[in-house]
C-alpha cells in the first residue's frame, strides 16, 4: 500500500488557465474568474474533499513568443486577461476554515520590502493559511513593461532570488521579536522598541537598512512553495522550499527529480522528507471508465491548437509556429523555463508539434489520468509508489467540474484505501502539513532570527 498523499487544486486568476480553448465548453465556469463567488465556491468544494490548498499560479506579462506576437494568446484567452492572485486569499479564508491559499509572486517584479508586508498581511488575515510560490519569471513581455529592457539570464534570476529570500527572512523572522507588541494600556506602550530591529541589509541587488513594517504573523514566513526544474532551480528549491511543484508528463523524470531534490536538500542540511513534492496531473474521472473516456473525448473537441502552442511557446521560449504539425520538436537554447525543452527532448518520446498542442491543451504538461475511481486511484498509487511524490497539483480541464468530480468520485475511493486524508489538522497551513507553525531550525530562514548577532558578525 502506498503512503498517504495530498491534493492541491492548480488554478490561476484568469480564464482557462492551462486548458486553452476549454473556456468555450458549455459547463466551464472559468470565465467567472473575476467574481469572488467563483473562488469561494471552489474553495468550499475543495475543503469538502480535504485538499491542502488552492495553488494559484501567476504570470506578469503575456505570451508573445508564438508567431512573434501576443495576438493568439489574447484572442484565445491564454492566461490573459489575468488578475492579481493575492487578493483572492482574504475572501477564500473567510469562506472556509482549513484550505490553504498558495500565492505565486515573482522575485523579478516587486521589491522584497513591500512584498514582505503584503504577504505578512495576508498571513494575518487568513490566520496563517498562506503559502508563497516563489518564481523568478520567464516572460520578457513582463520585464519590458516595468521598464527593463530584457529578462535577466536564467541562472542570474536565481542568484537574485537567493538574496531576495535573505531580505524576506530578515524582515519576517528577525526584525520583530516575539512579544514585541505588548499593548500595555497603563504604560501607554504599544510596542517594546528594544524588541524591534533594523535589518541592515546591504547586498549585491538589494539595500534594506530599516525595520519590517508588520508585526509577526502566525507563520512569520509563509509556507514556501517552489517549482524549479533546471539545475539552478532545483538547487534553489532544495535550499528554500518546503513544498515543490514538478510539471512533466514523464513518470521517469518525476522519479529522478524527486530523488535529486531530496538528495540536494540533505546536502543543504535539511530533512529531505520534510520537503513535500507535488506533481502536476489532470484527472478526468466518472462512475465508469467508459463515461470518463467519453468525457475526455468531449473535452478534446474544445482544445485551441494555436492557444496551446502560444502557451507552450511562452513556457519554452521557443516559437513552435516554425514547426509543421508533424515535425519533431528538437532541443534549443532558451532563457525561459529550461526544463520544458529538456523534458520534451529527453528521448522518452518523440514529440511532434501536434502532439504537444493536444497534450498542453488539457491541463498543461502533466499526465492525464482518465477512468473510473478504481482506475485513477490505481494509477495515482502507482505513481506515488514509484516516484515517491507526496501529492498532486490537479489542473482542471473544465472548471469547476474537474475538481467536483475528483471530490465526488475519487476522494472516497482513496480514503477507502487509507491513502488520503479524512480530516484536517488544526492550525496554520504549515501546522497542517508539518505539525509546527514556524520554519524549522534546519531551514536557512531560521538563521536570521537573531538580527543583531548577524549584524555584528557582518562588521567583523
Amino acid at each position: 500500500m502506498s503512503k498517504t498523499f495530498y491534493f492541491n487544486a492548480f488554478e490561476m486568476n484568469c480564464v482557462g488557465h492551462q486548458s486553452p480553448g476549454l473556456w468555450a465548453h458549455p459547463r466551464d465556469r472559468s470565465r467567472d474568474y473575476k467574481d469572488l463567488d467563483y473562488w469561494t465556491d471552489l474553495a468550499k468544494t475543495l475543503e469538502k474533499g480535504y485538499f491542502v490548498a488552492i495553488f494559484i499560479a501567476d504570470v506578469v506579462g503575456y505570451y508573445d513568443v508564438y508567431r512573434g506576437s501576443a495576438k493568439d494568446a489574447i484572442e484565445q484567452g491564454v492566461q490573459i486577461p489575468v488578475n492579481d492572485p493575492l487578493q483572492i486569499a482574504g475572501p477564500v479564508a473567510q469562506a472556509t476554515k482549513h484550505i490553504g491559499i498558495g500565492i505565486t509572486s515573482s522575485t523579478s517584479f516587486e521589491h522584497p520590502y513591500t512584498f514582505a508586508r503584503r504577504i505578512a498581511t495576508a498571513d494575518h488575515y487568513t490566520k496563517g493559511r498562506v503559502g508563497w510560490n516563489i518564481v523568478t519569471s520567464y516572460l520578457d513581455s513582463g520585464i519590458r513593461n516595468v521598464g527593463d529592457e530584457t529578462l535577466r539570464r536564467h541562472d542570474n534570476r536565481y542568484e537574485v532570488a537567493h538574496e531576495y529570500l535573505e531580505v524576506i527572512y530578515k524582515l519576517l523572522e528577525g526584525s520583530w521579536e516575539d512579544g514585541a507588541v505588548v499593548y500595555d494600556k497603563e504604560k501607554r506602550i504599544f510596542t517594546d522598541t528594544s524588541k524591534v530591529h533594523e535589518i541592515g541589509h546591504k547586498g549585491k541587488y538589494f539595500e534594506v537598512p530599516g525595520i519590517g513594517l508588520t508585526e509577526p504573523s502566525p507563520q512569520r514566513t509563509p509556507l514556501l512553495f517552489q517549482a524549479g526544474s533546471s539545475a539552478a532551480g532545483k538547487d534553489f528549491a532544495a535550499q528554500h522550499a518546503e513544498a515543490v511543484f514538478v510539471s512533466t508528463p514523464s513518470q521517469k523524470v518525476v522519479k529522478e527529480y524527486v530523488a535529486d531534490i531530496r538528495a540536494k536538500a540533505k546536502e543543504a542540511g535539511r530533512d529531505p522528507k520534510k520537503v513535500l513534492i507535488f506533481a502536476l496531473v489532470t484527472i478526468i474521472v466518472d462512475e465508469t471508465d467508459e463515461k470518463a473516456k467519453a468525457k475526455h473525448e468531449e473535452y478534446k473537441k474544445y482544445i485551441s491548437y494555436d492557444g496551446a502552442l502560444a502557451l507552450a511557446s511562452g513556457w519554452a521560449g521557443v516559437d513552435f509556429s516554425k514547426y509543421k504539425p508533424t515535425d519533431t520538436i528538437t532541443s534549443e537554447d532558451s532563457n525561459a523555463i529550461i526544463s520544458v525543452i529538456e523534458h520534451l527532448t529527453n528521448g522518452e518520446k518523440n514529440w511532434t508539434t501536434k502532439d504537444l498542442a493536444e497534450w498542453v491543451g488539457i491541463g498543461g504538461l502533466g499526465p492525464i489520468f482518465v477512468g473510473s475511481p478504481t482506475t485513477v486511484a490505481d494509477a495515482l498509487q502507482a505513481w506515488v509508489a514509484d516516484t515517491d511524490v507526496d501529492g498532486f497539483n490537479i489542473a482542471y480541464a473544465v472548471s469547476h467540474e474537474t475538481v467536483q468530480d475528483v471530490v465526488k468520485y475519487l476522494v472516497p475511493e482513496l480514503q477507502k484505501r487509507g491513502v488520503y486524508p479524512t480530516s484536517y489538522k488544526e492550525g496554520t497551513l504549515r501546522e497542517k502539513l508539518f505539525g509546527h507553525s514556524k520554519l524549522p531550525d534546519d531551514h536557512p530562514g531560521a538563521r536570521y532570527r537573531d538580527i543583531e548577532k548577524i549584524k555584528k558578525a557582518n562588521k567583523k
